[in-house]
C-alpha cells in the first residue's frame, strides 16, 4: 500500500494539532472571544504559519464543530454495531459508555479535545451551513439508531407529522441533550469513575425515576406563577402567592434575549438584534443594562428564579418524593411554551467570561442539590427507585436544557399542541425511563416533525 507523502502526513498533523489547540481555547474563551492569534500562540506557532491552514477564525470554528460532530458519529455507529436491531437498552449503554469514555481519553490527553456545541449558534455564514447540516444528519442517525433499537429491523421510521413521528423525535432529542449535558458535570467525579458514572446514567435513562406502582400524572401541573426579573436570593414570599410587580419593559428584553441566546448562541445575540426584535433602540437598552453581558447575567438569575419558585412550591406540597419532583420539573416543561418562558439553555454558562462563568455553573449546582434532596426523599419513602441522587439531578437539570430546543427538534408539539404535549413527550422518558410503555398518542399534528 503506498504511504501518503511526508508534507502530506506533516500538514494533517499540524492541522490535528491547531484544531486541538482551538477547541480548548474556544471551549475556554468562547468562539466570539478567542482569536486565530491565541490560538496560534497555544500551539507555539506565528499567526501568520496558522493562517496557511485556516484564513479566517470562523473557518477554524467550523472546522472543530465538524469534527466534534464526526466523532460523536463514530460513537453512534458503534452502538449500532455492538447492539442488534431490537436491543434498544444495549444501544443506549453503548452511546452513553462511548460518549463518557471519549470524555476521559479528552481529560487525560489520550484523544484530542472537542469543541462545546453550545456556541454552534454564533458561527457566521457560509461556514455555519455544513456544520448545521451535519449536526442535523448527527440526529437523523441517532433517531434511527434509537427507532431500530426499539422497533427491530426493518420497520420504516413512523410518518411525518405524526404523533409517532413527534414521540421518536423528542426521545432521541432528550438522550443527544443528556449526553452532551454530561461534559457539563462529569468533571465533578474522578476519571477512574467515569465507567461507574455511565452505568449509572444508562440506567437512569432506561428505567426512570419512577419506583414500581408509580403512575404517570393524569392531569398535569399549571405553569408556575412567574417571579420578578430582580436577581435574588431565595424568595420570602409564600410559594404560589403573587409577585411585585416588574418592569414590563425590563421582562420584554429578558424574554426576548433569552429566546435569541437559545437560538443563536450568547455571542450571536447581539445588543442590535435584541433591540431590533422588540423595536427599539440601543440606547433603550443601555437603559437598563450596562452590558450584554450582564443582561445574560440578568436572564440566568431570571431563569434561575423560576427554577427555584417552582422547586419550593412543589417542597410546600404534601405528597410522595416522587409527587415533588413531578410537581418540580413538569410546570418547568410547561413554562416553556407559555407566555411566561422560555427558560434560559444553561449550557450558555460556558460561553460566560470567567467570574461570571462559575457564579452561574455554581448557581445551577446548587438548585441541582435541590432535585437530589427531592430523590433521596423519594427514595426514604418508596416511591423513587434506588439510585445515585447526585446523577440523578444532573440529569433532571439536562431536562430543562433540552427544553431550550424543543421547537426546533419537536415543533408540532410545542406550537400546535403545547404544553400537554410536551410533557409527556420530553418529561415522561426520563422520568418513567426510555424502557417504560409508551402513553397513549395524540391526535396528529397539522405540521410536520
Amino acid at each position: 500500500m503506498t504511504q501518503p507523502p511526508r508534507a502530506t502526513l506533516r500538514f494533517a498533523e499540524k492541522r490535528e494539532l491547531i484544531l486541538d489547540g482551538a477547541a480548548r481555547l474556544f471551549n475556554r474563551r468562547g468562539i466570539r472571544a478567542g482569536t486565530l492569534a491565541e490560538v496560534a500562540d497555544s500551539v507555539g506557532l506565528a499567526t501568520n504559519s496558522l493562517t496557511y491552514y485556516y484564513r479566517k477564525k470562523d473557518s477554524l470554528v467550523g472546522a472543530c464543530l465538524l469534527r466534534s460532530i464526526e466523532a460523536l458519529d463514530r460513537i453512534i455507529d458503534h452502538a449500532a454495531a455492538v447492539a442488534p436491531p431490537g436491543d434498544l437498552a444495549g444501544r443506549v449503554r453503548a452511546v452513553v459508555q462511548g460518549y463518557v469514555a471519549l470524555m476521559g481519553d479528552i481529560a487525560e490527553r489520550r484523544h484530542p479535545a472537542l469543541i462545546f456545541f453550545g456556541d454552534m449558534r454564533a458561527l457566521a455564514q457560509p461556514q455555519a451551513a455544513p456544520a448545521f447540516a451535519a449536526y442535523e444528519t448527527m440526529f437523523r442517525h441517532l433517531r434511527q439508531v434509537v427507532h431500530d433499537g426499539a422497533a427491530g429491523a426493518g420497520e420504516a421510521l413512523p410518518a411525518r407529522g405524526t404523533p409517532a413521528r413527534q414521540a421518536l423525535n423528542a426521545r432521541t432529542h432528550g438522550l443527544l441533550s443528556q449526553v452532551l449535558w454530561a461534559r457539563a458535570w462529569l468533571g465533578r467525579y474522578e476519571i477512574s469513575d467515569y465507567p461507574r458514572v455511565a452505568a449509572t446514567m444508562s440506567d437512569l435513562l432506561l428505567h426512570g425515576l419512577a419506583a414500581p406502582g408509580q403512575a404517570w400524572p393524569g392531569e398535569m401541573p399549571a405553569p408556575a406563577a412567574e417571579p420578578t426579573a430582580e436577581p435574588a436570593a431565595e424568595p420570602t414570599t409564600t410559594p404560589g402567592a403573587p409577585m411585585p410587580e416588574v418592569d414590563e419593559l425590563r421582562e420584554a428584553y429578558l424574554r426576548t434575549a433569552t429566546r435569541l441566546v437559545n437560538d443563536h448562541g450568547v455571542g450571536g445575540a447581539s445588543v442590535e438584534r435584541i433591540a431590533a426584535t422588540l423595536a427599539l433602540t440601543k440606547g433603550s437598552f443601555y437603559h437598563h443594562h450596562d452590558t450584554k453581558h450582564a443582561l445574560i447575567d440578568d436572564c440566568f438569575e431570571r431563569s434561575f428564579a423560576l427554577i427555584r419558585r417552582v422547586q419550593l412550591a412543589a417542597l410546600a406540597q404534601p405528597g410522595s418524593g416522587w409527587q415533588h419532583l413531578l410537581a418540580a420539573t413538569l410546570p418547568l416543561v410547561a413554562l416553556q411554551t407559555s407566555p411566561q418562558g422560555p427558560l434560559l439553555r444553561l449550557t450558555a454558562w460556558t460561553e460566560l467570561p470567567g467570574e461570571l462563568r462559575w457564579q452561574k455553573y455554581n448557581s445551577m449546582n446548587r438548585l441541582g442539590e435541590r432535585y437530589a434532596a427531592m430523590v433521596v426523599g423519594g427514595m426514604i419513602d418508596g416511591s423513587i427507585r434506588l439510585v445515585d441522587p447526585a446523577v440523578a439531578a444532573q440529569l433532571i437539570s439536562g431536562l430543562i436544557n433540552a427544553l431550550a430546543e424543543v421547537e426546533h427538534w419537536v415543533p408540532a408539539a410545542a406550537s400546535d399542541q403545547g404544553t400537554p404535549a410536551l410533557q409527556p413527550l420530553l418529561a415522561r422518558p426520563l422520568l418513567m425511563g426510555l424502557l417504560a410503555p409508551d402513553p397513549p398518542l395524540a391526535k396528529p399534528s397539522r405540521r410536520p416533525a
